[in-house]
């Protein structure tokens, strides 16, 4: 776990820049018409960013923040990154990306969990 917190910072920026990839992704739908593959990652985007700020800001009392952040942070980009891919390019990021970014998103989403089980951080 000593190593998965040098990662930190990365989430902050990797925070950021999913919600100002939400908010671009949301106009392109928006005013290109696609609000299937588009507005979707969209929506994945911004309601994962705040979560990795929240992980991130967590981290000191919160024992699988960091795992938590990691799993959510690669599952919404895969996800995400997969849906822009169909749209943009015609084909998918690779094969069953979408399914192995939401698969980490649910891990992810476990993981928060389980830290209620865990205790806090000392």
């Amino acid at each position: 776990m000593e190593n998965l917190a040098k990662l930190r910072p990365l989430f902050l920026f990797v925070s950021g820049l999913m919600g100002l990839s939400g908010v671009a992704l949301a106009a392109a739908a928006s005013h290109g018409g696609d609000t299937q593959f588009l507005g979707n990652a969209s929506t994945m985007c911004l309601a994962h960013a705040p979560v990795l700020l929240a992980l991130y800001l967590g981290h000191a009392t919160f024992r699988t923040a960091t795992l938590s952040a990691l799993a959510l942070g690669l599952g919404t980009i895969l996800f995400a990154g997969d849906l822009v891919s169909r749209h943009y390019l015609g084909d998918r990021l690779f094969p069953f990306a979408a399914p192995a970014g939401g698969s980490l998103m649910m891990l992810g989403w476990l993981l928060v969990a389980a830290g209620a089980f865990l205790g806090r951080r000392a």
